[in-house]
């Protein structure tokens, strides 16, 4: 799989700087690229490796930056015309086309056209799975789960019962969609069963990662909007509502009801509390736990950041003092009144 570096500068409409013929076989970064590797430079910091670099060209913001090297595409977004790039050079994954010998499809199930399904998977009654999917090996796709054009399911992955996935999904492998969320009634010191009603319902060009559980809801439906990206391991809880291109960093946990809005960015091990509301463009930085609404647009963050532990276990001393010091400090603050009063 190669090609020329006119043909990619096309592909992202960029302007070559060097040889157009040039033969790229591969993508690279700047500092381990080879001869036919095209690498990018996106962060000002590593403008140093272009002295340096071996990659048979670069992709780059601009003719000074490429008059650095032999080879480049000027482009007005390297990371952007990167990303765009990567889609050309993806190896095949799979070495079978349609149904799978080994695979269970009910004879209620509808398939489109150019379905490929897996081996050992198992389509239940009322599935419908539009044209153009990719079902992988031992994936399990509930009665009446519907499934969007060109949508793919990588192994091992499982759709619950009624689940509605959107079209060009990427689902990857271990994710769950559609389980029970965690609903239960006390009774007595014991608990009582939530049957959930509701399910999931997924937009289109959304992607998730390995390891993703999503909850159906208890009688409306969990929603996840267009364009959504989720890392892998999140857990969403039943009712969630996340609203178009936001993204989603591994390990977040986000609780039952909670509404996120559009364009938000949740990095990596950050919490949401049940029933708030995060509205569009907030960005919540890692390790945050939000217990309220956020109801204006804006970064976010709470916790503490690292410290040398000895420097740490001090500050985790002072802290716990801080309610007995606010009380000092309050004394202090009535005692100088009343002095200032007299004065």
């Amino acid at each position: 799989m190669s090609y020329t570096l006119g043909q990619l500068a096309a592909n992202v409409h960029g302007v070559v700087k060097g040889d157009e013929g040039l033969i790229i076989e591969k993508l690279g970064t700047l500092e381990k690229a080879t001869e036919q590797e095209l690498s990018f430079l996106a962060n000002p910091k590593y403008q140093n490796h272009l002295a340096t670099t071996s990659a048979g060209a670069v992709l780059v913001k601009t003719e000074e930056l490429a008059q650095l090297v032999d080879n480049a595409i000027i482009v007005s977004n390297p990371y952007l015309a990167f990303a765009q790039l990567s889609h050309l050079f993806v190896p095949a994954t799979q070495c079978w086309s349609g149904v799978h010998s080994s695979a269970v499809v009910s004879s209620n199930a509808l398939l489109g056209q150019d379905v490929t399904i897996g081996p050992n998977a198992v389509i239940d009654d009322g599935a419908v799975i539009a044209d153009g999917c990719i079902i992988g090996a031992g994936c399990v796709i509930g009665r009446g789960v519907r499934i969007g054009q060109n949508t793919r399911l990588y192994p091992n992955v499982t759709l619950y019962h009624d689940v509605m996935i959107g079209e060009s999904c990427i689902i990857h492998s271990g994710t769950v969609i559609g389980a029970d969320g965690f609903g239960f009634a006390p009774d007595q010191g014991r608990w009582e069963k939530i049957d959930q009603l509701g399910s999931v319902v997924i937009g289109n060009h959304v992607e998730i990662g390995a390891n993703t559980t999503i909850d159906r809801g208890a009688i409306e439906n969990t929603l996840i909007g267009d364009g959504v990206i989720i890392d892998n391991q999140v857990q969403i809880a039943h009712n969630v509502i996340i609203g178009d291109n936001t993204a989603v960093a591994g390990c977040v946990g986000i609780a039952g009801s909670t509404k996120i809005g559009a364009f938000c960015t949740l990095s990596g091990g950050v919490g949401l509390a049940g029933h708030i509301t995060i509205v569009d463009h907030v960005h919540i930085t890692a390790m945050t736990m939000v217990t309220k609404s956020i109801l204006e647009a804006g970064s976010y963050s709470s916790g503490m950041g690292m410290e040398p532990t000895a420097k740490w276990r001090r500050s985790a001393a002072r802290f716990r003092r801080i309610d007995s010091m606010a009380k000092q400090i309050s004394k202090l603050e009535q005692k100088i009144k009343k002095l200032s009063d007299k004065g």
